[in-house]
């Protein structure tokens, strides 16, 4: 049977151990990106026990955004990080099984894994408009759709509004908003300042030379609401990142 006294004996004294029901709780010296301790979870069994985070990772995730839905990116990059770890990770915990007397190792494991899912985070937070940016001008480039960056066009205020793209097909020519931030706090700003764009450009999309207005959300980090969707769904249409073969069909049909 393990005990807290033969796990602090294997782990060393920046772990510590105690008694939660029937686990053994394991706080371990590693953190969540905010300074949260991450704490793990030992549950004896016949022969093998499991050692889980009991889905803290995820639902700290989670807290970091308003949406409940992770982009098909960051859930590539959590198997990737399961399977570097030999972690599975099953109904949004993370878990190994463990035999006895391999405690220490396991723990170390599990708790590297957990740095790096919630690492996602920081990673995906500090990406740039302008990498994304640079991204869709290759993935044109690779469709051979021409296009114009960083155009100026003058709305029905007289004011000067710069736009990300000005694509042109066989079909339509397209103006295309690129919205991406890492920061819940400045995504409503984001689209309200697209918002102000299409609807002082308005004008553009009547007339013989109409333009399609394509309001394209990188997706990659879940700090979006269905309300800025729904807000610029009104003026333009919304695209998103994590589709990009739908994205093209709207600059190309």
């Amino acid at each position: 049977m393990i005990t807290c006294e033969k796990i602090d004996e294997t782990i060393g004294k920046l772990y510590s151990c105690s008694i939660v029901n029937q686990y053994l709780r394991i706080r371990t010296p590693f953190l969540y990106p905010d300074g949260d301790v991450i704490d793990l979870y030992l549950k004896q069994g016949v022969g093998e026990n499991t050692l889980t985070d009991l889905g803290e990772t995820m639902r700290w995730l989670r807290m970091q955004s308003p949406s409940m839905q992770k982009s098909f990116r960051q859930k590539q990059l959590i198997q990737d990080a399961c399977l570097n770890h030999g972690v599975e990770f099953y109904k949004g915990m993370l878990s190994i099984r463990v035999k006895d007397g391999l405690e220490a190792q396991a723990i170390m494991r599990l708790a590297q894994a957990a740095v790096r899912v919630s690492d996602l985070w920081f990673t995906f937070r500090f990406r740039t408009v302008q990498s994304l940016a640079d991204e869709v001008a290759s993935y044109l480039e690779e469709k051979h759709i021409s296009f114009e960056r960083d155009e100026s066009l003058v709305g029905r205020s007289g004011r000067a509004w710069k736009v990300d793209f000005h694509t042109r097909s066989e079909k339509r020519s397209t103006l295309v908003h690129v919205l991406s931030t890492g920061s819940r706090a400045n995504a409503r700003g984001t689209a309200e300042h697209v918002l102000a764009t299409w609807f002082d450009l308005s004008a553009l999309k009547v007339g013989q030379e109409a333009l399609r207005f394509v309001s394209l959300f990188d997706d990659t980090l879940d700090v979006w609401t269905e309300q800025e969707f729904q807000l610029l769904g009104e003026v333009s249409e919304t695209a998103f990142w994590s589709k990009p073969e739908d994205f093209v069909d709207k600059i190309a049909a």
